[in-house]
């Protein structure tokens, strides 16, 4: 009831769907009910008539056609209203998870396999449609039809119908019994199922390194134990299904004996007429009917709500990341940026920043320097709040950035950052991703101050043409040029570059530098480089070790002070003059 319940806001917008399906089944159900009672009828007209009951037999052909006709007709109104709703309420179940996902943060994500995480918003949703168009419709038809068939048989006679109520109960345990044992079996099945899932898109996401470091054996013997792994489970769960079957419609057999042995008994002593008697066995298989479909759908019940399970667990996460109820919009931003006491780990008991202050004026330039691993990269994406400090303080303008919307903080940051992901799409669609309502005119201006737009008329169709999964169309200097013109498009006040000259050639860091300083002009930048070279018309140079500060200053007081930075500096044998382009 659990899962049925925190269900129902999806289903309320097609529950008047639901309950045209369930009518429609509770005529399928009247219709069936009235072929035994026309066949009683017959025997009856058999038996007792005379000659000249042709024209009744006739009519009651006549009726049997219309009855099973209309049947037809409600079997295909119930079948198609109630697969029309349920799928759209899947629809809506798989957007509201989406959604819902969307606003967890980024430790979740880095917590969970995107594979998993897939097979949960398609894979267990898809099993709603079970229980949504199947199980609960036919759940209620069921009931309806176990009353009216038990009040016909109660009719007729009495003293028979109270037998063949005597395989009920065990019936009705074996239900509830297999209902309480197979669900975990089901979840465990659609776990597994999700581990496949991200097994097989990490080995898809990876393939060329597969390919690279010959591990095609190796990654097909990965896949092949997580199937493995899954179908395992799922047969456990379908060898208790398969027991479970055979059983419930092995009792509700009893009743057929139970009518033959004491309704022929009552026919031979002629205290039930012959056309009951054959109503009652025409009957009997309608009334055990509901049971032994709950026994067939139960599979698919306890799968779908192993699912839901799964669903619920997601949806009941909170927020790590989330707009506090003081939270205040962010019209304008000057830029200026400061940490204070900043102390932050992705584990509590590993401190990756530690007192972390410093100031921005705004328009400034402030490079981060350090070794790998030092937090770089952690302290700029603390910036747009993908994570929270532990404790401190981040302003931006004097203002808590924790007192400010979500959508209105990150609306003034942009981000250029080393491992560019560009979406499936064309070049124009991922440039024109931070302002989708931009002119043609200003795509093509960013793409110039970009240095893309000669790369990008080079290509087979401009900018519409594919640049394929995460830009795999593209090289590593070209992906980055159109992460450039997305940031130059977007225009916000606060620009975040981490490592975005790295993994380039030198003609290509060259045009990318280019960009970057057109990018800078009039905005707060927080660069992140290994290339000291990039770095050393800063304003500022942060040097952090261990987590810490360890030096600031700019270039050339941080070149006299005979420091750490000094040291990499010289380690990289780079000269102190801006770098230059080749001849």
């Amino acid at each position: 009831m659990r899962e049925l319940r925190a269900l129902w806001r999806f289903v309320k917008s097609y529950r008047w769907w639901l309950v045209l399906a369930v009518l429609c089944m509770v005529l399928v159900t009247i219709t069936s009910m009235a072929g035994p009672w026309m066949i009683r009828n017959l025997i009856k007209m058999v038996t007792e008539g005379q000659p000249g009951d042709l024209g009744r037999v006739d009519l009651l052909a006549l009726l049997v056609i219309i009855v099973y006709s209309l049947r037809a007709i409600f079997q295909f109104g119930t079948n198609y209203v109630s697969h029309y709703a349920a799928w759209n309420i899947v629809r809506e179940v798989r957007q509201h998870l989406y959604d819902h996902l969307q606003t967890l943060s980024l430790r979740y994500f880095q917590e969970k396999q995107t594979g998993e995480l897939m097979s949960t918003v398609i894979n267990d949703t898809r099993n709603f449609e079970q229980l949504l168009a199947h199980a609960i419709p036919t759940m209620v038809v069921n009931v309806l039809m176990l009353a009216g068939i038990g009040a016909i048989l109660f009719t007729m006679n009495h003293r028979l119908a109270f037998y063949t109520m005597i395989p009920v109960p065990a019936l009705a345990w074996m239900v509830l019994k297999f209902s309480k044992v197979s669900r975990p079996l089901f979840r465990e099945a659609q776990g597994e199922l999700a581990e496949a899932n991200a097994i097989l898109q990490d080995n898809f996401a990876g393939i060329t390194e597969i390919k690279a470091f010959t591990r095609e054996a190796e990654a097909s013997a990965r896949t092949r134990a997580a199937i493995a792994a899954h179908t395992r489970a799922i047969l456990r769960a379908l060898k208790l299904s398969n027991a479970f079957r055979p059983g419930i419609e092995f009792i509700a057999s009893t009743g057929t004996v139970i009518v033959i042995f004491f309704g022929g008994r009552l026919a031979l002593q002629d205290l039930l007429p012959i056309e009951d008697l054959v109503a009652f066995l025409l009957y009997l298989s309608l009334f055990y009917e509901p049971i032994t479909a709950l026994g067939r759908i139960n599979e698919g019940l306890q799968h779908a709500l192993a699912s839901a399970e799964r669903v619920l667990e997601i949806l009941a996460m909170e927020p790590e990341i989330a707009d506090g109820p003081d939270a205040v919009e962010l019209e304008s931003v000057e830029g200026s940026i400061e940490f204070r006491e900043v102390n932050f780990g992705y584990n509590k008991n590993m401190p990756v920043l530690k007192g972390i202050s410093f100031r921005v004026e705004p328009g400034e330039t402030l490079a981060l320097v350090g070794t790998t691993g030092v937090g770089k990269t952690t302290l700029a994406r603390l910036i747009p709040r993908f994570y929270d400090p532990d404790s401190g303080e981040i302003l931006i303008d004097g203002l808590d950035i924790r007192k400010i919307r979500l959508q209105s903080l990150r609306k003034h940051i942009s981000v250029v950052s080393q491992d560019v992901f560009l979406f499936t799409g064309t070049v124009r669609e991922n440039i024109i991703f931070g302002r989708p309502d931009a002119a043609d005119e200003e795509i093509v201006a960013a793409a110039k101050a970009a240095n893309a737009h000669d790369f990008i008329l080079e290509l087979p169709r401009g900018y519409e043409t594919e640049v394929g999964e995460r830009g795999a169309k593209l090289s590593g200097g070209q992906k980055q040029r159109i992460s450039i013109a997305r940031a130059v498009l977007k225009d916000a006040p606060i620009l975040l570059l981490d490592e975005a000259t790295s993994s380039v050639d030198t003609q290509t860091e060259i045009l990318i530098q280019e960009a970057l300083d057109r990018l800078k002009t009039n905005k707060t930048t927080i660069m992140i480089a290994h290339r000291l070279s990039t770095i050393q018309n800063a304003d500022k140079i942060l040097v952090l070790m261990d987590g810490k500060v360890a030096e600031a200053g700019s270039h050339d007081e941080l070149l006299q002070a005979g420091g750490l930075y000094s040291r990499l500096h010289l380690a990289q044998g780079k000269p102190s003059s801006r770098l230059q382009a080749a001849p």
